[in-house]
């Protein structure tokens, strides 16, 4: 009778013990695999098994780009003239580009910092009626290099070979040369600074843009909108009947049209919205518990 019960036991305990060794299996230290500390994770526990699937930071890369265009100048002058546009061709910026994550998951925002070269100037329409026209110091129209530091932050919105970007931030400049055009400007001062003249500026400047990508490089297409608080003279310096009645200023305004290439100097392992979606999709059916390693 011993031996019956005996028998009984042993074979109830053999499934348990079978059991055990298969979790010890599953569960050991060598069955996870190694974590980098270089990446994020996600854990799904099904029942008695672990896996551990590996993803890459979201849009996390960077660029350094250089762009071609041409400016259309005018300037914001109080009292109003009236004007056209001073177009320039020769804009050329050098652009670093660096894209983060907001809050760790939004893939949507980044910095752009650089050097830009380009022009300022403005042009006055003459007439129709009096075929008169405004001169300021002598000059009909005027042209000034100017060389630039903008610093912008971004939004964008990617697809997997095409982008929409906006940029909106602060620059400071250095204006380099001026040209004066009129047949009243004085010889000295064609191609020379007036004691008047203000060199020094600053202001805000945005655009929007698209871009083609083709991973390492992308095109992008756009326009820059550049605003100065910086007026290219003194108030003071104009002639009494300006001041007169008026605070005399000139402050530059200017519209550069732009196409540049961009190199990606870090891999664009980005996620589309697309993707982002899905991935959500696949946390609330699969129970994923989202966690981080440093």
């Amino acid at each position: 009778m011993r031996l019956k019960f005996a028998f009984i036991a042993a074979a109830l305990l053999l499934p348990a013990v079978s059991f055990a060794q298969d979790a010890a299996g599953t569960f050991g230290a060598g069955a996870l695999e190694e974590r980098s500390s270089r990446s994020n994770y996600a854990e799904l526990i099904i029942d008695t098994t672990s896996t551990v699937k590996t993803y890459k930071d979201i849009n996390d890369y960077s660029m350094l780009g250089i762009n071609y265009g041409y400016t259309m100048s005018s300037m914001m002058f109080n009292p109003t003239e009236k004007q056209g546009w001073h177009v320039s061709p020769g804009y050329v910026s050098l652009m670093y580009t660096k894209y983060l994550k907001m809050f760790g998951y939004m893939p949507y925002f980044g910095y752009q910092i650089g050097v830009a070269y380009g022009h300022e100037g403005f042009k006055f329409n003459r007439n129709k009626k009096t075929g008169s026209i405004t001169l300021i110091d002598g000059a009909e129209e005027m042209d000034m290099e100017v060389v630039e530091l903008p610093f912008m932050a971004q939004i964008h919105a990617d697809a997997t070979h095409f982008k929409v970007m906006a940029n909106a931030g602060i620059y400071g400049g250095y204006r380099l040369s001026i040209h004066r055009i009129g047949d009243q400007v004085p010889a000295k001062y064609v191609d020379n600074w007036m004691p008047s003249d203000k060199r020094y500026e600053f202001g805000l400047q945005g655009g929007v843009s698209f871009g083609l990508i083709f991973s390492p490089v992308e095109f992008h297409f756009g326009a820059v909108v550049r605003y100065s608080w910086s007026s290219i003279y003194a108030p003071d310096s104009s002639p009494s009947r300006y001041n007169q009645y008026f605070y005399r200023f000139a402050y530059p305004f200017d519209i550069n049209i732009v196409g540049g290439i961009h190199f990606q100097l870090t891999k664009r392992t980005g996620k589309t919205t697309k993707d982002l979606k899905r991935q959500a999709r696949e946390i609330v059916e699969s129970g994923w518990d989202v966690t981080k390693n440093e």
